[in-house]
């Protein structure tokens, strides 16, 4: 869409109707210093098993009585905890998403084959399916996503309480 500007009586010019709109504008140092760390603190969100860790905040304090383990079942239920919210850690490692053709995010475990789609019947081009097939990084990532939240839980006051009562501090 052109916009006609009048520069004397008679002539005419067409100008882009966003021409100044698609210029962007110049960014101070401290704004761009501060847009590398909201990205990297994105990608630091994405890659560290938060989900997990927040699922076993949340439940570890009900299934511990506070740190107390009133009973063999307590135990029981805190290690059953420990080990769904590790299972869960690891295997969320493994999925992704894409956008199919109408635009509708999918969503999928990666394979050695390329993404499993659990939600539709949609097929990857050979392409796209090359950029999904697990590698010897999502493995390793898995595991030190494990570790991470075993480091978070087993230095949490409730199951160190719970498992080891005769400790102090």
């Amino acid at each position: 869409m052109d916009i006609k500007v009048l520069v004397q009586e008679g002539a005419e010019i067409a100008q882009p109707f966003l021409e100044n709109a698609l210029q962007k504008p110049s960014k101070t140092p401290g704004q761009k210093a501060m847009r590398k760390t909201f990205k990297g603190t994105a990608h630091l969100a994405r890659l560290l098993p938060t989900g997990s860790v927040l699922a076993f905040q949340i439940l570890s304090p009900v299934l511990t009585h506070e740190g107390q383990c009133r009973s063999i079942t307590s135990q029981t239920m805190t290690l059953g905890l420990l080990a769904l919210c590790g299972l869960a850690c690891f295997l969320l490692c493994f999925t992704d998403s894409f956008r199919d053709g109408r635009g509708k995010v999918r969503y999928g475990m990666v394979t050695f084959k390329g993404l499993w789609i659990m939600d539709s019947p949609v097929e990857l081009s050979p392409e796209e399916a090359a950029k999904y097939k697990l590698r010897f990084i999502d493995v390793l990532h898995a595991f030190m996503s494990i570790l991470v939240f075993g480091a978070v839980s087993l230095f949490d006051k409730n199951v160190v309480r719970c498992f080891f009562p005769d400790t102090d501090r």
